[in-house]
């Protein structure tokens, strides 16, 4: 039987006008190391005016035994509940510029209706270049400059950024699957993945979301604001040297990376190059990863980037 995209999601009363609009999107569930797309996604949706527009039908693609929504339990009773939502938002950069923002749980379920319901609904609101993003880790020092790899449907649209040259095969994802689609329809879209420092890979690492904002913003030209990521990334650096400079082991290791990281960019030419996995070979990859999510875990209220993700944005 054949179904119907459109019963997936629900589309506003009034659809705006945003022809050629580009889409960014952030599926949580799969890799982000740093938690890098998560706190990109929530910083738009914290400083920038937006409204919903479309609403997919959560309780048909998420596994909630899998992923259990948060209650509250006060006193005698239940008081809340907080329900999962997958959503389309409409927001509006600093120069006043539409754009949309599909945000929430990554489907467990029917990943080729979800990405025909997306495909038709972007399709009816004449929406244009898509752009995904993440976090991946990497074997490099968080002393050095963060790549970002893109990729894309088109090899012109990735042309300014850097790319890994490799046949791979990876565990798929419906933001994958979504871009992998687009392409087959002669759509534009693209995607970025940071290149996260292997031990901070499960911190809350803010220097990877304001990377990924750099690629979003020269690959859209979107104004976007940057300055509470800033923020929060020069405080979780200066929380991250100071546990550097009380470890001698852990300075020792950072600089085993930093050797490593130059001599593969002096080999390869490109900064960052050659690194995916890298970390790996790293005996006490381990030690030093644990060793900075205990202090991060312990300083966490200090470099914590913007606050929790809204469902409304400021008054315009």
């Amino acid at each position: 039987m054949q179904r119907n995209p459109e019963e997936l999601y629900e589309l506003g009363p009034a659809a705006p006008d945003i022809a050629d609009a580009p889409m960014l999107h952030y599926l949580e569930g799969f890799i982000d190391a740093g938690n890098a797309g998560r706190l990109l996604a929530e910083h738009l949706l914290s400083t920038l005016p937006h409204e919903t527009v479309a609403r997919f039908d959560a309780d048909r693609l998420l596994d909630y035994r899998s992923r259990r929504p948060l209650m509250i339990y006060d006193n005698s009773h239940w008081e809340s509940y907080d329900a999962p939502e997958l959503a389309l938002h409409l927001l509006r950069d600093q120069n006043d510029r539409p754009f949309l923002l599909l945000t929430g749980p990554e489907p467990d379920h029917e990943w080729k209706l979800f990405t025909d319901a997306v495909l038709d609904l972007t399709g009816r609101l004449g929406v244009g270049l898509a752009v995904g993003f993440l976090g991946i880790p990497a074997g490099m020092p968080h002393t050095r400059p963060l790549g970002v790899i893109a990729h894309g449907t088109r090899d012109d649209l990735i042309s300014a950024h850097q790319r890994l040259p490799s046949r791979i095969q990876l565990p798929g994802s419906a933001a994958a699957l979504l871009e992998l689609r687009l392409g087959e329809t002669d759509r534009d879209a693209l995607g970025f993945a940071v290149q996260v420092p292997h031990y901070l890979a499960q911190a809350v690492y803010p220097p990877a979301a304001l990377a990924l904002l750099g690629s979003v913003v020269t690959a859209t030209g979107l104004g976007l604001p940057d300055e509470e990521l800033r923020e929060a990334s020069d405080r979780t650096n200066e929380a991250i040297e100071r546990q550097v400079a009380e470890s001698a082991e852990v300075a020792e290791l950072v600089r085993a990376l930093e050797q490593q990281y130059d001599t593969a960019a002096e080999t390869n030419g490109t900064p960052g190059s050659g690194l995916l996995g890298a970390g790996e070979s790293m005996p006490t990859a381990d030690e030093l990863a644990a060793q900075f999510e205990r202090f991060l875990a312990e300083n966490q209220g200090r470099i914590d980037p913007p606050g929790p993700r809204t469902t409304e944005g400021p008054d315009t």
